[in-house]
């Protein structure tokens, strides 16, 4: 990971150069058509995963163990996601902070009890990660801050 460039890891992720016609066709769908929800959130966005990655999870995982590390760096996007609705709203909000935390969570567990849906169609896989993302917002949203 720390030896590939961004636009080798975009690449890797959307079978595509950066930018190249179909990027985002390509990452839409070999996200949503994952095989897991671990798989999934390796193939979303790609380019703030990169970053993500290198500058937060990695050296993270080297003082941590890497499920915390995870939950952490799900966290810190989350935090970047809450403080630009708080410029927007200029009010202390926070959704996203809590709902990466479950997803992260959920991704952790999901690992665990190795959930895989690679047999499923298509369609399938993405209704699949699709239900995961909006259960956990469901199941956030009473509980977010800053709601009135």
């Amino acid at each position: 990971m720390q030896k590939l460039t961004l636009g080798a890891y975009v690449q890797k992720r959307n079978g595509v150069p950066m930018s190249a016609p179909g990027s985002l066709r390509n990452n839409l769908s070999r996200a949503f058509g994952a095989s897991s929800f671990a798989a999934f959130w390796r193939s979303w966005n790609p380019i703030f995963g990169y970053y993500l990655a290198r500058f937060i999870f990695i050296p993270l995982k080297g003082w941590l163990p890497p499920s915390l590390a995870l939950i952490l760096t799900f966290a810190l996007s989350g935090l970047l996601h809450d403080m630009v609705t708080m410029l927007v709203s200029r009010e202390l909000r926070l959704l996203f902070t809590p709902w990466f935390v479950l997803m992260a969570c959920w991704l952790l567990l999901s690992e665990q009890l190795k959930l895989q849906y690679g047999a499923l169609p298509w369609w399938g896989r993405m209704s699949l990660n699709l239900l995961q993302i909006i259960t956990t917002f469901v199941v956030v949203w009473p509980y977010r801050l800053g709601a009135g």
